[in-house]
């Protein structure tokens, strides 16, 4: 079975990827980049970007992994890391429901409050509601 983490670069972010290989590092860690597509991309403008991203996978792989290297120690956690064009919490959701190894999903919450949380919406809300698995939301 695996945990996925939604992974962004952002500071909530690293917190989930300190949090999942601190608690669930017997368990294959998934960690998903999702590249956001521009509102209105056309299904043609996200296939494109998909190609670029798939001829570029293995030079994107190993930076993502770099960068993990850099949040945590990843000696003898079993990870991989996964990249994904599209809406965040869409492709978060879609990559779950796709993979039956995932049990769980983490993902940091920027915090938001008020009139910015209505307005922007929220990733993190959105996952937790169209998640066919338990998701923990770290702060």
């Amino acid at each position: 079975m695996a945990v996925l983490v939604a992974y962004d670069g952002s500071a909530p972010a690293r917190k989930a990827v300190e949090h999942a290989f601190e608690t669930h590092s017997d368990e294959e860690i998934i960690l998903l980049r999702v590249v956001e597509a521009a509102e209105g991309s056309t299904g043609a403008g996200i296939e494109l970007l998909k190609d670029m991203f798939r001829e570029r996978e293995a030079e994107i792989s190993e930076g993502f992994g770099d960068e993990v290297s850099d949040i945590v120690s990843t000696d003898g956690v079993d990870f991989r890391t996964e990249t994904a064009v599209g809406q965040p919490a869409r492709e978060v959701v879609a990559f779950a429901e796709e993979n039956d190894e995932i049990e769980h999903i983490i993902i940091g919450s920027h915090g938001r409050k008020g009139v910015s949380r209505v307005l922007l919406g929220s990733v993190a809300e959105n996952i937790v509601r169209r998640s066919p698995v338990p998701v923990t939301v770290v702060r």
